[in-house]
């Protein structure tokens, strides 16, 4: 019978071995691999699961070993991440006023000041979940929640009504020809409203991850390129090759030891 459990069995272990061979294996591929429904891909993939011989994800499965290679990766980009809001929290000053944008290692930077005074505008509203001391005053911009990142003619309206010493925002990607990348197109605006009123300094913080080349690209949506001065923040594990690019381009970059 199709469905005996000998069937079952079998077919269970043929969709293992076919998620070990791929690495990762989206449940449609399953489907029509093995000329069943997506309900049975789900049931023989909890099955399977439960007895702890892959991982499911949101749209299929990945074994255990890509499972344990993409934490490591994580782990290792997260450790970059980190060094990087050290190293660009000691760059504020006691009694600076900052914008952060949507970045979260921007504003991880706010674990790392300290004792100083500090002013924080910004659209993250990652920031309303955190705590921080009476030293450090959060001022949000408002306006339509994207995800975590506040965008909209009312976020826009209250940026352009005041001002602030430095400037630190992240991205999605820092192509080597100079453009950064970022995930929502509305937040460009919004960066670039930050810019215009910061009267010093101007950051970007991008991991090693996010250094990557032009022809890497796969449009240029959301992208763009700053008129004013930009400092990158980057940990020692980018591509130097990228670096020196960069570089020739006038970009300024500090690379973080890690």
């Amino acid at each position: 019978m199709k469905n005996s459990k000998t069937n079952v069995e079998a077919r269970q272990q043929d969709i293992l071995k076919l998620v070990r061979e791929k690495g990762e294996v989206h449940s449609d591929t399953i489907a029509g691999r093995f000329q069943i429904s997506i309900m049975t891909v789900r049931r023989d993939l909890k099955e399977l699961e439960q007895r702890h011989l892959l991982r499911r994800t949101h749209g299929g499965a990945i074994s255990l070993d890509r499972a344990r290679s993409n934490r490591s990766i994580r782990e290792d980009i997260q450790e970059s991440r980190d060094v990087i809001s050290k190293y660009a929290a000691g760059l504020i000053q006691d009694g600076d006023s900052i914008f952060i944008n949507g970045s979260k290692t921007a504003l991880k930077m706010l674990d790392y000041l300290d004792e100083k005074t500090v002013t924080v505008y910004t659209n993250n509203g990652l920031a309303i979940t955190k705590r921080y001391p009476a030293n450090v005053t959060i001022k949000m911009t408002g306006g339509e929640l994207r995800n975590h990142i506040m965008v909209g003619d009312f976020t826009m309206r209250n940026l352009l009504e005041v001002s602030a010493d430095r400037t630190f925002i992240g991205c999605e990607a820092v192509y080597d020809d100079g453009e950064f990348q970022y995930n929502i197109p509305n937040e460009i605006g919004i960066n670039e409203a930050m810019i215009s009123r910061t009267k010093h300094e101007l950051y970007i913080l991008a991991d090693h991850s996010k250094l990557q080349r032009r022809e890497n690209r796969e449009n240029s949506y959301g992208s763009c390129s700053y008129d004013r001065q930009v400092t990158l923040i980057t940990d020692s594990k980018s591509d130097p090759a990228i670096i020196e690019k960069l570089r020739s381009y006038g970009m300024e970059i500090i690379i973080v030891p890690m």
